[in-house]
């Protein structure tokens, strides 16, 4: 038996997964976020080690003899939060999390400092790594910086309350700015140009690689028979990868979580900076992963839900599977700014061509649309740097709509595949990060491709007619800095 966990933005996701990698029980906890400032997203960490803890306690009480078999376990977690640590391993402050937007000046310092920044870690320095916001804590926070003895990510904090090790995955420290990508090390002029070393920095791992084992005490609560071992794990995105098979070239698809993502393997770096697309190293060895990254997908439609005061699923409901013409409103998806293609952490969200005819519906179907719509604009910028996408998988929560993949398929105009557990695709893919850590076994008879349960073709129709769309779409966006 295995176990993945998934430390999100908005929950805490376990899951227990048997040797014939069936499913056999998952369990959430919710998680809240924070911000004290416009443009500021933080969260105690805290809440991570109680929201885990009482996912694996009921779990425990549902199932304790599947718990008790448990031999691996693996981590995949949110990217790119700067969580500091005391001489003492102890919180200094609350995570910044990906979604912070506080650290625009730090990073047009960073990139003054350290020219070699966009070459070494295939990325430019947008206000969601973590690196910047280092230099923004030394700024407005300087007791706090000098007392900093150590900086995770938060699942590598949750490993270290797991394990009582400091390790990190290569996929999640390719967030932080200071990995040298290609290397898949530590840059230790990363590091200087934010006032760090090594010292500060976890033991790096390959996500299917060995960490470390369970505390015996935390074993003994949950009635394991042994302690288990913790694999690397993975960032939420390249666990994602792990969970549906996408471990080969070209493989791409398309988060649609809390942020949405549109990502392809690779077995070589295709940096494309300057359009703000992501490179991360993959979670398993030798191989990348390129991706275009927006801040804000499923919630949007969580945030069009909370203002109509109604249930997502109600919300959904009266659009059907499938749209038969773009909605007469437009919606720009920039609730918490945004990374590609912009980079643009200060821009905020529109609502356009609104009318005394607009309806609840209307204003749905462009919410959908609208995060479609920047997705293309991610499908673009990849294709700056040499990758084509012929076809998509689609994990996250958003992967839930029908409707949704309908007009995604048709505003980028190639097929979507969903599978039957999409929305567990990243605990199901650190789940499998921990048998391979115990196992050996190869990585590719293990990371199989899930029975797709449908494809949303694209309709020609919609596609002429959001192909038509889109331009004006995009001419509504307007820097505000």
């Amino acid at each position: 038996m295995f176990l993945g966990i998934d430390l999100g933005t908005s929950a805490v996701k376990t899951v227990l997964v048997d040797g014939a990698q069936r499913m056999i029980a998952s369990e959430s906890r919710p998680l809240t976020t924070a911000s004290p400032l416009p443009g500021y997203s933080e969260q105690d960490p805290a809440q991570w080690i109680e929201a885990t803890f009482a996912t694996l306690d009921a779990l425990k009480a549902t199932h304790a003899r599947e718990l008790a078999a448990v031999e691996g376990i693996g981590l995949s977690g949110q990217m790119h939060g700067a969580t500091l640590l005391d001489a003492r391993s102890k919180p200094l402050r609350p995570c910044i999390l990906w979604n912070d937007g506080r650290s625009a000046t730090e990073c047009r310092i960073l990139e003054q400092r350290w020219s070699a920044l966009r070459a070494t870690s295939g990325n430019k320095a947008m206000p969601g790594f973590t690196a910047p916001k280092l230099l923004w804590v030394a700024a407005h926070e300087p007791e706090i910086f000098a007392a900093t003895k150590l900086v995770l990510l938060p699942k590598a904090y949750l490993r270290l309350i797991l394990t009582g090790e400091a390790i990190e995955d290569v996929s999640d420290a390719s967030g932080s700015l200071w990995l040298d990508v290609g290397r898949r090390d530590w840059s230790d002029a990363a590091l200087a140009a934010t006032g760090l070393s090594r010292e500060h920095m976890p033991r790096l791992v390959e996500g299917c690689a060995p960490a470390a084992t369970l505390r015996s005490e935390l074993a003994r609560r949950w009635g394991m028979t042994k302690r288990p071992m913790i694999a690397g794990g993975a960032g939420d995105n390249p666990a994602g990868a792990v969970g549906i098979g996408a471990i080969r070239p070209g493989t791409a698809f398309v988060s649609l979580g809390t942020s949405g993502a549109l990502l392809v393997p690779t077995n070589r770096i295709a940096a494309n900076p300057d359009r703000a697309v992501h490179t991360f190293c993959h979670g398993i060895p030798g191989m990348w992963i390129q991706a275009g990254a927006i801040l804000s997908a499923a919630s949007c439609l969580a945030w069009i839900a909370r203002l109509f005061g109604i249930a997502e699923a109600d919300l959904l409901a009266p659009l059907g599977s499938r749209p038969q013409a773009p909605s007469p409103v437009s919606f720009l998806p920039y609730l918490a700014g945004e990374r590609t293609p912009h980079d643009d952490p200060v821009v905020r969200g529109m609502l356009d061509g609104l009318s005394h005819g607009t309806d609840r519906r209307a204003i749905v179907q462009a919410v959908l649309e609208g995060v479609s719509f920047a997705l293309a604009d991610c499908r673009d910028a990849l294709a700056d740097a040499g990758i084509a996408i012929t076809e998509a998988d689609a994990i996250g929560g958003g992967s839930r709509s029908r409707f949704w993949l309908s007009v995604l398929a048709s505003v980028l105009n190639v097929p979507i595949h969903c599978f039957a557990e999409g929305e567990t695709g990243a605990a199901f893919g650190a789940a499998r990060l921990g048998r391979l850590a115990v196992t050996g076994e190869a990585i590719a008879a293990v990371c199989t491709r899930p029975q797709r349960v449908e494809t949303f073709e694209p309709d020609r129709k919609l596609v002429d007619a959001y192909a038509e769309r889109l331009p004006a779409w995009r001419e509504l966006y307007r820097p505000r800095h």
